[in-house]
């Protein structure tokens, strides 16, 4: 029941999701009709006739509700339109990035984790001593610094000075290194210090006074009981972050020169190539309220106490 309530709740996200992605060619300056000619016939100046006739080919020609519902009846049916620059379909420039996307955000978020549950489970079972003073200072730190100050960091010891890794591309496990452990760092400072936030709760809790009494060992309560409770809010968060890195990661993209969405987006806008920046924009959206539902389902599998306030609510 209470996956089938979050799934209805989608409606209206989606419904707002698609609103704002056809906005981003309504919206956007210059006209749709002629950038796509300048791009098709190499001219600064398209003959007026050919622009109105494209217009009416596109449908800009008709009231803005007329477009929508014309443009969300071919985006159903899979239809993103046609890149200007390289004559292709956009699903298939989507599906082209998807993959190094996918990977490259999978793989930051596994790396966050492996720095976040160990500096936050540490931090809070060791609160007030210099480590947990450390820590929190170290993710203070890693929060003020931009990714791109990051980015050239990593690049400069493992590639520069230590000569370990390539400086960009895609293509091997030693070019997904550096733009990985740059969103994985840039993404455990908050996360450490919300970790760390909800151990120190949870280790206060009544049934972890008791495991202790009962002469159950520090790491047995910090990893059995306590990491349990505390994971559902860093999960939520970690979520939100997996959406923002599928698209939005890029600046770490640009500079390591990974072929994902992030980057897609960016050519796309320096083209000015309307349909593909309103695909991509569609697609990132997407992809950000369905990682959201997959947590939210996680996290009441991990929380009871979350289903059954639902479940009352409803």
């Amino acid at each position: 029941m209470f996956i089938i309530k979050r799934i209805a709740s989608l409606a209206p996200v989606m419904f707002g999701v698609s609103v704002a992605a056809f906005l981003s060619l309504v919206l956007s300056p210059g006209n749709p009709a002629e950038i796509a000619l300048r791009s098709l016939t190499e001219s600064e100046t398209p003959p007026k006739a050919a622009v109105l006739e494209l217009e009416k080919e596109m449908g800009l020609d008709r009231p803005i509700h007329v477009q929508y519902w014309r443009w969300l009846k071919r985006t159903v049916g899979g239809d993103l339109g046609r890149s200007y620059q390289t004559g292709q379909t956009v699903v298939s420039e989507i599906k082209q990035a998807l993959g190094p996307s996918a990977l490259l955000a999978g793989t930051a978020i596994l790396l966050a984790l492996f720095i976040v549950l160990p500096l936050g489970s540490l931090s809070a079972s060791m609160s007030g001593t210099w480590v947990d003073k450390a820590t929190m200072a170290g993710s203070l730190a890693v929060v003020s610094i931009p990714d791109f100050c990051i980015a050239i960091i990593l690049f400069l010891i493992f590639s520069v000075q230590m000569d370990l890794l390539p400086v960009a591309g895609y293509g091997s496990i030693a070019n997904l290194i550096l733009p990985a452990l740059t969103l994985a760092i840039s993404s455990s400072g908050i996360t450490t210090r919300l970790m760390r936030t909800c151990m120190v709760q949870a280790l206060e809790e009544k049934y972890v006074i008791t495991a202790r009494s009962k002469g159950m060992g520090e790491c047995r309560v910090t990893g059995r009981h306590a990491m349990k409770n505390a994971l559902p809010p860093v999960l939520t968060y970690l979520g939100a972050q997996m959406g923002y890195l599928f698209g939005g990661a890029v600046v770490v993209e640009s500079i390591f020169l990974w072929p994902g969405l992030g980057s897609l987006l960016v050519e796309a806008v320096k083209a000015r190539d309307i349909y593909v920046v309103q695909g991509c924009v569609l697609v990132i959206a997407c992809i950000y309220v369905l990682i959201n539902l997959a947590v939210d389902i996680i996290q009441a599998g991990l929380d009871s106490r979350i289903r059954e306030g639902l479940s009352h609510a409803g």
